[in-house]
């Protein structure tokens, strides 16, 4: 009698560990947060190479990582045409599945040559459907370049047909100081990708102006302690830390997007 007692424990625990793996294996994976862009969302590694940040290494602190991973695949000289044409998209957009987000920051090397022997990675200026056949001197062979809103609609079409959620950053302004003076100037690119943004009805991050608005309240001397002296547009660990928090903070005042829900 005792040993049947105990072969129905032994029965029931089993009965329960295989109930309680098939509850975990049946759990929700958790969706993924894409960053996609240039230098100034991820420098280098990621890891501070030079004293060159990206904002993309700090943004995983505003977020629960619990209910959703992150996962920073841009890339230092990248344009929204190079980080196509150049294989770096499709192995990203073959992990992206619905559900996913993915956060794209590009304009500062879009406004580079063409066609030039050094990378040849800029796009035509502005969003309509231009385009212009070149040689491509790195590649060595013709190539059909578009516009900066085309390629940024590229991403955005590739995106939603995996049923996940595209957002669009305005880039990061360049340092502003002039001659120990703060001098905020407007950029093109930010209100280009504003305005493709809004007309492919996605989130949009006024990300180049929010850190403006920052930078106004302050001190040339307080502005500066955002930069390294190596070049005019990189930020360094305190620089892209603050960007990080804008970008957070962009994400909240986004309407219609669950993302925000995964902020801590």
């Amino acid at each position: 009698m005792k040993s049947n007692k105990t072969s129905s424990c032994f029965i029931l625990l089993a009965a329960s560990i295989i109930i309680s793996s098939c509850i975990t294996l049946k759990q929700p994976e958790k969706p993924t947060l894409f960053l996609i862009g240039d230098s100034t969302v991820k420098n280098g590694k990621g890891k501070g190479d030079g004293d060159l940040w990206g904002w993309g290494s700090f943004i995983s602190d505003f977020f629960d990582t619990d209910k959703i991973n992150v996962e920073n695949d841009a890339l230092g000289g990248t344009s929204s045409r190079t980080f196509q044409t150049n294989g770096l998209w499709a192995p990203v957009l073959a992990k992206i599945k619905k559900g996913d987000v993915v956060m794209m920051q590009f304009g500062h090397n879009d406004s580079s040559p063409l066609d030039d022997t050094a990378r040849a990675r800029g796009t035509i200026k502005g969003i309509g459907m231009e385009s212009k056949n070149i040689y491509n001197p790195i590649k060595q062979k013709q190539e059909v370049v578009y516009t900066y809103g085309w390629y940024l609609r590229k991403f955005i079409d590739d995106i939603k047909a995996k049923g996940a959620i595209a957002i669009i950053c305005s880039a990061i302004p360049r340092n502003p100081l002039r001659d120990g003076k703060v001098v905020l100037v407007n950029d093109l690119y930010a209100d280009w990708a504003q305005e493709v943004a809004h007309a492919e009805k996605i989130g949009f991050i006024p990300l180049n102006q929010l850190i403006k608005d920052k930078y106004a309240k302050l001190s040339a001397t307080q502005v500066q302690m955002f930069f390294t002296e190596k070049d005019h547009t990189h930020t360094n660990e305190e620089g892209a830390k603050l960007n990080a928090s804008l970008v957070a903070e962009g994400v909240g005042t986004l309407k219609l997007n669950q993302l925000k829900r995964y902020l801590k």
